[in-house]
């Protein structure tokens, strides 16, 4: 019964991030309701037992991909007045039908569930630390390497661009 009331505050406060980041005017209102729309599945992901993944979305996710695109709407300007006339007359009744068509299929598809009893909360869940360790540094340990060696070869070139490449005198830019 908690995990249901549970759910249900926290798919309500999704879908209430979800739908502010698009109505929003603001872009900063924008991306705040995408931090909270995140936060909510952190929750989501500790609900299912995956605390692991629920401590990267908190933390790379809402963290530290939130403050950059805060930093990008703050460098490029939000007082700034701009045209808002809409230049496609049906826009708005067809966004309004396919909200409508999703919300319905969403619907049918969670009655389903909920009256076959697919949905089983005993099931394994795969997303400990302990099951991540073992699949990473046992299965995909040759992929996971290569991945870093390549992560480090581009900021050795990015930095060696950034102080080589960008000086040069002969006029070109």
């Amino acid at each position: 019964m908690v995990e249901t009331v549970l759910f249900v505050v926290f798919a309500i406060t999704a879908l209430g991030g979800a739908i502010s980041m698009v109505w929003a005017r603001n872009p900063v209102y924008s991306a705040l309701g995408l931090m909270l729309t995140m936060f909510s599945l952190a929750v989501f992901y500790v609900s299912n037992a995956g605390h692991f993944v629920a401590v990267v979305q908190v933390i790379v996710y809402a963290g530290a991909v939130m403050t950059l695109f805060l930093f990008v709407i703050m460098l490029i300007g939000v007082d700034k007045d701009e045209d808002r006339s809409e230049d496609i007359p049906f826009q708005r009744p067809l966004t309004l039908i396919l909200l409508g068509l999703f919300a319905g299929g969403v619907l049918v598809a969670g009655a389903r569930a909920w009256t076959t009893g697919t949905v089983s909360p005993t099931e394994p869940v795969n997303g400990t630390i302990e099951a991540i360790g073992e699949s990473l540094f046992g299965d995909w340990v040759l992929p996971f390497e290569v991945t870093a060696l390549l992560l480090i070869i581009a900021a050795a070139g990015t930095i060696a661009l950034a102080f080589f490449g960008g000086d040069d005198e002969e006029g070109g830019s």
